[in-house]
């Protein structure tokens, strides 16, 4: 690990001590404190095949304007996405991407991978996270391996932690047991360094995770994010980010075992990087610490589980000329972990792992542009990890542009190693971690198109196909991991009609998906049809004066799930959100309101979701 670490200082050597060219004083720079908009680059790209990638940017505008408190707010409007909570605020949840599977789903904090290594099958709990501190989300749906790496064969979830420059502190809720406070605050000192601080406080007490349950769960949730940045020279800036997060909630394991049970989630991270940038050309140091700190605790048994990552990496980005772009970088990451269960009482099961894994990658693209209508990008990826060994991962983009309508292809593959617990975990049931395993993989093909039907309106669709072979699960006996010889077949077709006018505009979506096993099988909690609206208007009112109205709506079709006795169809469900904001002598005053229509429902099943609520907030920038 130190050789690893001693290549990335000669790398950054070699790329920072380069003659630079003097740039405007750009947005980039930010010397005076002008309010930025963050736009973070895809890694292993540049300038000619940035569009060759999926990405949805959620901005810290919009996550504030929904109402929205934590991911799941956010990331459940979004179209492709099925989230399953199990329960309220503050309980464990999952998310599917295309109808993948959970762990296909690759999590990152500012383009570096931090899924909890301590988790049985590598998943990241989406039910930690919540968004005060978070300056913007950006979505890739499809398989990015060759941007990000393994785990991201359904797609990746980047959360940005930037700057933010408009100091404000906000309070939201309904009662005094379920409430959100949080501020920020931004100062540039005499000799250009900008700090900046955020942290929030959000709580909920509602109803039983568990459907039909007789007593009350919540949840505490505190963040802290410390960032720093500074302009060395006119091309060179200094950036760190010191994140955490403590999330303490009641869980339910049963409908008979709902009292003292209680989850300890704690997450730190700390990032510190370098960047120049040139008229063609970016250069990017990082490096990465995060760790995970876990407890369960149900009726005197204790779950302990632990992780830590260490990660380096350098990439370079350059324009050769007008047609050409290349980049070109490295990736070290180092994974250690492990857990225990210590049952107590009459409890007689037990688990425990404990072990490290390592990779190092080595990507580079190139995009070329025949004229300024089409673009051919090639992407790739080589990981070598101490276990599964080499493997690559590529992705290939075909754009054209004919006047008003734009369409291209894509053919992209993924991989995922196996986690800690598969290679080396053990329990008391006779289980015992398989080393020899080989990685899930997967094979994507995309076909997209976008037609600009006026200046303001615009339809985009995208058809996909994907085949995940080599499958880690459980063998016949649940003795160990083996790799599945049946594979998974997925399918879809996402729509979107767009509409950007003076003072409103509105999407209208829908997802068709299908997950299936090759022998037929339909997948778990893999609902086939989603579509939904999302508006948002600028309201002048004689009465009321001028607002902001958002509303938000999404159906959901029914889903397999197992309901405590057998796997049966869930169903649908049709959310309503809406939020509307106002200025009032300066303040956002806001009130939100979810679950308009007051669906009852379990999603995932056996366990229920909150209803109707009414949201009130108040918002002072300073």
């Amino acid at each position: 690990m130190l050789l690893i670490f001693k290549v990335s200082l000669i790398f950054f050597l070699i790329i920072f001590n380069a003659n630079s060219q003097n740039l405007e004083k750009c947005s980039w720079d930010n010397r005076k404190g002008i309010p930025c908009i963050t736009i973070s680059k895809t890694p292993n790209s540049s300038a000619y095949n940035e569009q060759g990638v999926s990405k949805t940017i959620i901005t810290k505008k919009e996550i504030i304007d929904s109402g929205a408190i934590d991911t799941n707010d956010v990331l459940k409007l979004v179209p492709g996405l099925n989230v399953f909570q199990s329960g309220q605020k503050g309980q464990q949840t999952s998310i599917f991407t295309r109808g993948s599977e959970s762990n296909h789903t690759l999590v990152l904090l500012n383009g570096i991978a931090i899924n909890d290594q301590s988790s049985t099958d590598g998943l990241h709990d989406f039910g930690q996270d919540f968004v005060q501190t978070i300056q913007q989300i950006e979505i890739y749906k499809g398989a990015n391996g060759a941007h990000f790496g393994p785990s991201a064969i359904a797609g990746a979830i980047n959360f940005v932690t930037d700057i933010d420059y408009v100091n404000s502190y906000s309070a939201s809720g309904f009662n005094m047991q379920n409430n959100s406070v949080d501020g920020n605050y931004t100062k540039i000192t005499d000799n250009g360094w900008h700090l900046n601080f955020k942290g929030a406080i959000n709580q909920s007490k509602t109803d039983s995770a568990i459907a039909k349950g007789n007593e009350d769960d919540g949840v505490r949730n505190y963040q802290v994010n410390f960032n720093t940045s500074k302009l060395i020279n006119d091309n060179l800036k200094f950036k760190s980010t010191l994140y955490s997060r403590k999330t303490k909630a009641d869980y339910d394991s049963s409908a008979t075992e709902e009292e003292d049970v209680t989850a300890d989630n704690r997450m730190y991270a700390l990032q510190t990087a370098l960047e120049r940038v040139e008229e063609n050309l970016e250069d990017s140091l990082i490096f990465h610490y995060h760790n995970y700190d876990r407890n369960y605790r149900e009726a005197g048994d204790i779950d302990e589980y632990y992780s830590e990552s260490l990660v380096a990496k350098a990439e370079r980005k350059a324009k050769t000329n007008d047609k050409i772009s290349y980049g070109y970088g490295s990736e070290y990451k180092y994974d250690w972990g492990n857990f225990e269960n210590r049952p107590s009482g009459g409890s007689s099961y037990s688990a425990a792992t404990n072990g490290h894994m390592k990779d190092l990658a080595i990507f580079a693209n190139v995009g070329y542009k025949f004229n300024k209508n089409q673009t051919l990008s090639i992407y790739g990826r080589s990981d070598d990890h101490n276990t599964t060994g080499r493997n690559q991962t590529y992705k290939l983009n075909f754009m054209q542009n004919l006047g008003q309508f734009n369409f291209g292809a894509s053919h992209s593959t993924g991989l995922r190693n196996p986690s800690l617990y598969e290679l080396y975990g053990s329990n008391s049931s006779g289980f015992s971690g398989t080393t020899n395993l080989n990685p899930e993989k997967s094979k994507t093909n995309e076909i997209y198109g976008e037609y600009n039907l006026s200046e303001n309106l615009k339809f985009s669709s995208t058809a996909y196909r994907a085949t995940i072979s080599d499958r880690l699960e459980l063998d016949s006996s649940w003795t160990a991991i083996e790799n599945k010889q049946i594979d998974l077949n997925q399918e879809g077709l996402e729509n979107e009609i767009s509409y950007q006018g003076v003072g409103q505009s509105f999407s209208i979506f829908s997802n068709f998906s299908k997950s299936r096993k090759t022998t037929g099988g339909h997948q778990s909690r893999r609902p086939d049809l989603s579509y939904g609206l999302n508006y948002i208007k600028k309201v002048k009112s004689t009465l009321y004066g001028p607002f902001n109205l958002n509303l938000n709506y999404k159906y959901t079709g029914d889903y397999l799930d197992w309901d405590g006795a057998k796997n049966s169809f869930q169903k649908s469900t049709d959310i309503i959100d809406i939020s509307l904001t106002k200025n009032w002598f300066g303040n956002i005053i806001s009130l939100n309101l979810t679950n308009l229509l007051n669906e009852r429902y379990e999603k995932p099943a056996t366990y229920t979701q909150d209803g109707r609520q009414l949201r009130f907030g108040f918002r002072k920038s300073y």
